[in-house]
């Protein structure tokens, strides 16, 4: 846990050069197929030193994280046994490796989206996407309104209420997150009910 702590302080200190932004896309770019740090630390520090800037620090957040997306879907579409099951086994994610195997099998593009939109380990379903061979267009389009969303709703809390959300962030994200997505769900399963 030492590292990832690191690793954590590490990443926010990018909020204070010059070099934030860049940081940011490269941060949200590698999180998406191998690095730990989710770029939501350094959006929220970015966004929250100048809120007017929040939307477009989640525009860049979220063009990161398509594009390392698509590196992670690569990983495993070509590399899966050469770097791909390298990156799964280290970070010790086997198990999750099949029980998202069988996820895709039955839900395909919504697994993608609540993975993208969720803290769940978005570089495990983007390598997994590439080694099961889903669907490129749909993954590349679920991954955008799924990590889309997650960063400028960040952005839209930040440019509203200010740093003080920031705390609020910072404590409850994962269940914003959860609890977003049940509702959303929900609604999808309503209108399916209903047409």
């Amino acid at each position: 846990m030492k590292i990832v702590r690191r690793l954590y302080d590490w990443v926010l200190h990018w909020a204070e050069t010059p070099y934030g932004t860049p940081a940011l896309f490269l941060l949200a770019f590698c999180e998406s197929s191998f690095f730990p740090v989710p770029p939501d630390v350094l959006l929220i520090a970015l966004s929250v030193s100048i809120p007017k800037k929040a939307f477009r620090y989640a525009l860049v957040c979220s063009a990161g994280s398509l594009l390392g997306g698509c590196f992670g879907y690569l990983i495993g579409w070509e590399f899966m046994a050469a770097i791909g099951d390298a990156i799964i086994q280290f970070y010790g994610f086997n198990d999750q490796y099949y029980y998202v195997q069988d996820l895709y099998t039955r839900y395909d593009a919504w697994v993608i989206g609540i993975a993208g939109f969720t803290p769940i380990p978005y570089k495990v379903f983007t390598i997994t996407a590439g080694a099961f061979k889903i669907n490129f267009l749909i993954f590349v389009v679920v991954s955008l309104l799924s990590r889309s969303a997650r960063f400028f709703l960040i952005g839209v809390l930040i440019y509203k209420f200010g740093p003080a959300i920031q705390r609020f962030i910072d404590r409850y994200f994962n269940l914003l997150a959860v609890l977003f997505t049940i509702l959303l769900l929900l609604g999808f399963v309503l209108i399916k009910c209903l047409l």
